[in-house]
Formats: C-alpha cells, sequence, structure tokens
C-alpha cells in the first residue's frame, strides 16, 4: 500500500497555484504587449506559451479557461489594430494561423501531458506488481508448519531476497540484549546476538512510524510484534523503501501469529502425552497390583463355599458368593482397565489370528451363563459358522461386554437372543434384549468412555472399549431400539484375511 504524506499533497497543490499565476501573468503580459505593438509582429502567437504551460501542470478547467482567455485576446488585439485601419488579407491570415497555432499548441501538449501520466500509471502498476509477486514469494518461502526458530531463520533469508539487502538480523530484545530466536542472514555476517545493543537499534526516533532507519541511514529496523514478545527485524543496506518494507512485516505478522500458535500447540500435546504416559503407568501398576489380592481372595472364597473349611451357615455362604461376584467385577474392571490402556497408548496389540467367532460367543455364554440363571433369563443363541481373522482375546472382551450388558439390564425371566450371521463379506453379531434401552440424551455419547446411568454398565468402559476393539480390527458397533422395545447392540466386523 503506497501512503502519500500530506505535506506532499500540500506542495503540490501550493506548485499548481504557483504555476498557474505565472500563466496568467505570462498571458496577461503577452496580451498587453500585442496591444502595443504593431499588427505585423503577431505578437499574439506567444499566447501559446502560456496555454502550453498550463497544459502541462494545471487543471484541465483551468487550461480551457486560459484558452479561451487567450483566444479572445489574440481577437480581441487584432480587433484593436484593425479599428478605423484598412485590413489586409496578410494580417487576417496572420491572426488566424497565430490562433490555430495556439489552439495546437494547447491541445498537443495536453495530449502529452495525458501520455506521460498514463506511462507513469502503467509504470506505477508494475512497480506494484513486482512488489506483489516479491511478497508472494516471501509468504511461500516462510510459510509452513515451522517451529519459531525455523521460522525467524526463513523469515531473515526471505527478507534478504525481498530487500536485497546486504544482510538481514532477527532476534527478540530481552533488556536491551538480542537473544533466541535469532537468525542472521548470510550466516557470515555481523550479528548482535547476545550483545547489548545501541540505542538507536532498539527504540524507534518519536514520529518515524513502525520502520526506521539508524547506524547513520545504512539499516533499517522494524518491530514484527509475537505473543510472546516482539522481534526485532535490521535490515543492513536494503535495496527498498521504508514503506515496501513496513509492507513486508504485515505481511509476515500473521505467519508469526500462526508459528506461535502451532509452537504452542506442540507443546501443548507433548505435556499431554506426557501426562497421557503417566496415566497409563498408573493404570497399569494399578491393574497389575490389583489383579493379584483379587485372585487370591476368590480362590479362598471358592474354597470356603466347597467346603474346604468345614459346614457354613446358608447365610454366610449367600455373603460368600455375594464377594465373589463383586471380586470378579473388579477383576473385570482390573482387565477393562489394561485393554483401554493398552489401546490408548497404541500399543501392539495380541497377534491376529483365525478365530472361529462361533466358539468364542460359546464360550461367553458359558460364563454368563450363572448369573443369567440366577435372574431366571433365557439365553436363545442362533449362530452360524462364522470364522474371521482379528485378535482372539479383545474380539471375546467385546462379546462378553455386550452379553454382560443384555442380561443385567434384562427383566426377571426375559430373554436375550444371541444372533451371529455373515453380512457379504462381514461378520455380524446382534445381543437383543427385552431391557429399558438408552435414554434418548445418552444415545449420542453411549460408546464414550465414563458414560454410565443405563445400559453401558456402571463402569462406562465396556461399550467404549467394544468400540475400540471394533474399529481396530476394522469394524463399528452400533445401538438402536426396536419397534418391539427392545434393544439391540449389533458388532460389525470384517472377515479379513480369514476370509
Amino acid at each position: 500500500m503506497h501512503f502519500v504524506p500530506s505535506s506532499s499533497r500540500t506542495a503540490s497543490r501550493r506548485s499548481f497555484r504557483g504555476l498557474e499565476a505565472l500563466a496568467i501573468l505570462l498571458a496577461g503580459l503577452v496580451f498587453v504587449v500585442d496591444l502595443i505593438t504593431p499588427p505585423a509582429l503577431v505578437v499574439g502567437t506567444l499566447l501559446s506559451a502560456p496555454v502550453a504551460l498550463a497544459a502541462l501542470g494545471s487543471s484541465w478547467r483551468f487550461t480551457v479557461a486560459l484558452l479561451v482567455f487567450a483566444v479572445v485576446a489574440n481577437v480581441g488585439a487584432g480587433a484593436h489594430h484593425w479599428q478605423g485601419l484598412p485590413t489586409s488579407t496578410f494580417d487576417l491570415l496572420n491572426r488566424a494561423v497565430s490562433l490555430a497555432a495556439m489552439l495546437l499548441v494547447g491541445g498537443l501538449t495536453w495530449r502529452a501531458r495525458l501520455a506521460s501520466e498514463r506511462a507513469v500509471q502503467v509504470e506505477t502498476e508494475k512497480r506494484r506488481a513486482a512488489q506483489e509477486r516479491n511478497l508472494r514469494t516471501l509468504v511461500e518461502f516462510v510459510s509452513g508448519p515451522y517451529g519459531l526458530e525455523a521460522f525467524v531463520a526463513r523469515a531473515a533469508e526471505g527478507l534478504a531476497a525481498f530487500t536485497g539487502a546486504q544482510a538481514v538480523e532477527i532476534g527478540r530484545v530481552d533488556r536491551a540484549t538480542l537473544r533466541s530466536p535469532h537468525a542472521i542472514f548470510p550466516l557470515g555476517a555481523r550479528h548482535h546476538l547476545n550483545q547489548t545493543l545501541p540505542l538507536d537499534l532498539r527504540v524507534p526516533p518519536a514520529g518515524d512510524g513502525s520502520v526506521w532507519a539508524a547506524a547513520q541511514q545504512s539499516s533499517l529496523l522494524a518491530f514484527l510484534p509475537g505473543r510472546d514478545g516482539d522481534l526485532l527485524v535490521r535490515v543492513h543496506r536494503p535495496q527498498v523503501s521504508a514503506p515496501q518494507l513496513v509492507e513486508a512485516m504485515a505481511t509476515l505478522q500473521p505467519l508469526l501469529e500462526r508459528t506461535t500458535l502451532l509452537d504452542n500447540l506442540a507443546g501443548q500435546r507433548a505435556q499431554l502425552a506426557e501426562q497421557g504416559e503417566v496415566v497409563r503407568d498408573l493404570i497399569y501398576a494399578f491393574s497389575h497390583d490389583l489383579r493379584t489380592p483379587l485372585m487370591a481372595n476368590a480362590l479362598h472364597m471358592q474354597q470356603a463355599l466347597r467346603g474346604a473349611y468345614g459346614p457354613l451357615p446358608e447365610e454366610y455362604c449367600r455373603t460368600l458368593q455375594n464377594g465373589l461376584d463383586a471380586n470378579d467385577s473388579l477383576l473385570s474392571l482390573a482387565d477393562q482397565l489394561l485393554t483401554v490402556a493398552r489401546y490408548e497408548g497404541g500399543e501392539a496389540q495380541e497377534e491376529p489370528q483365525e478365530v472361529n467367532l462361533r466358539s468364542v460367543i460359546l464360550g461367553v455364554v458359558d460364563q454368563v451363563q450363572p448369573r443369567a440363571q440366577a435372574r431366571w433369563v433365557n439365553i436363545e443363541l442362533r449362530l452360524d459358522s462364522v470364522r474371521l481373522y482379528g485378535a482372539k482375546h479383545d474380539l471375546r472382551r467385546a462379546v462378553q461386554n455386550l452379553v454382560d450388558n443384555a442380561v443385567k439390564f434384562s427383566p426377571l425371566e426375559g430373554t436375550v437372543i444371541i444372533e451371529l450371521k455373515l453380512d457379504l463379506d462381514d461378520a455380524e453379531v446382534s445381543v437383543t434384549d427385552e431391557g429399558p434401552g438408552v435414554p434418548a440424551a445418552r444415545a449420542g455419547t453411549l460408546f464414550q468412555r465414563f458414560r454410565t446411568g443405563g445400559a453401558g454398565g456402571s463402569t462406562g468402559l465396556g461399550l467404549y472399549l467394544t468400540r475400540r476393539i471394533a474399529e481396530a480390527h476394522g469394524g463399528a458397533v452400533s445401538y438402536r431400539r426396536t419397534a418391539q422395545a427392545r434393544t439391540v447392540f449389533t458388532l460389525t466386523l470384517p472377515r479379513g484375511e480369514a476370509a
């Protein structure tokens, strides 16, 4: 963007006024001389001079007005000479040639002025287009997923090419000292890193704007504002003007803000990754340390129920059974926590193998059957023979989560239907129960972590883990409510290499 200072506009207006006054004075002088000289001299021809002067440097309105005055003055001077005297053809012809010359000079001068202005405008547009191309080149060179140090280095190199300077230095000023991030281009040039800067290199003179000259006018300096502190830009012996450097600074400003934002985001991601690693380590330690006492506790309760310590009262046996069920729930939670930590950490899963999905489901049903019988829930199986390629332990966990939920939320004496079939090249496991379903407000977050209150279990991990396992195998899990008020969870898995 090009700015014309107000002082320049004022000087231009004064120049116009001076030129117009000179043209008027000259036209009046020629008119007076034409009146007092013999008609054969035709001094009125000299009126072409003030007309040409006005056409070159004044407005169109003033030029036309002066031209009209010159014509009237020329004709009036001729009429004055011919009054009471015989008029010769030669005098008339001279006067006509004088008028024609004046009109021709005025018109040609005005056309020459317009052509000159058009040439200046074309040249200005060429320079502006070249400036914009250079700015685009600067932006393309500096843009990219760089850190702040890399951005500063590329900005110094890009500004050196843009300004044609001998050297460009960029750094952050901290207590009058130039600090990192810092860059100098070319690399061997004299720099001020970790040096106290002279006052004229770090403080712009009053009224000099955002770019100022220093070091005996050999350098242009500017500040590039940033969120974490301003960067000082020193351009030594540039081949561009200060306004052009202002444009370059305005172009680099949003790129610096973007770089700073990317740096902050990268720092936050690193911090979150470190925190996530700590959490995973805690989960691993907790889960491993929890399993040992839980398994020992379960073993003692099972032995007690089998009579290892003699006959026990029925009430005490029920208490032991409740404790054993709670112990199983805690073991399941520890196993789920370990699996979730493994998936969240992106760690390698178990080696994929060919899995008989029908056998996996039958194993899950055998494990869940005692809890279903305790609630008089009937489990109906409709299983085709399907094999696929995947992680057997994780697939068993996904199916068990769905079946556990179905048994848990089924009404007493309800029915749970488990179906396994092939749908084109996908294996499809559907678990249907007669439970109350999921509230509509919670359906959208059903497969997220730690969502409780309804189907999905009390830990909030079961359905989330099922989703992660399905996605790891290239499949998906979905929920729907049928017109018969039944809940259906469907696990879809591609057959993979086993197909």
